[in-house]
């Protein structure tokens, strides 16, 4: 895979790679926190709703159900005004290794991607998280990188940091 766009934030390092021939996004990112940690930050509504996305987007989640068969749905608002809509189905979990999940943008319908979170401890306590999305065509995956993802993506993994640290998450 050659990586066309690579991230960083403060350390750790998060790499997301879009691969030059096929429509995907990888996105790597290493946590100082154990994998059950990590996992119920991931699969805990209230955790979930506290990272996810940019500091200034507040994520009000409507559903939110990681197991197998489940689904979920959230808004983005920005300053109190509805911003953006998501929602999915969770295709399959095993619980503490992987989450592979459908991902949709209300505003734009057609363009559903296909995603697996991967869990790994990398031991003292320390664990991996790599995404693989599967994203509906090339000029979707270009929108999604031209769209401003990293930065939501790392100020997101910011605040999980500090969630870790603080004993929050």
């Amino acid at each position: 895979m050659t990586s066309t766009t690579t991230s960083t934030s403060t350390a750790p390092e998060t790499v997301i790679e879009a691969d030059p021939d096929l429509p995907t996004v990888r996105i790597t990112r290493s946590f100082d926190a154990p994998l059950e940690r990590v996992w119920r930050a991931w699969t805990d509504p209230e955790l979930v709703s506290q990272w996810m996305g940019p500091r200034s987007i507040d994520m009000e989640i409507e559903t939110w159900d990681m197991r197998t068969g489940g689904s979920y749905r959230y808004t983005a608002r920005r300053d109190g005004e509805e911003i953006a809509h998501f929602y999915g189905s969770v295709h399959r979990v095993e619980e503490h290794a992987y989450i592979t999940q459908t991902f949709g943008f209300e505003e734009m319908p057609e363009a559903v991607d296909l995603e697996t979170a991967t869990f790994r401890d990398l031991g003292d306590g320390r664990t991996e998280v790599d995404i693989l999305s599967v994203v509906f065509s090339m000029e979707a995956r270009a929108g999604m990188l031209a769209s401003g993802m990293e930065v939501g993506i790392n100020e997101g993994y910011a605040v999980l940091d500090e969630m870790f640290a603080d004993g929050r998450a």
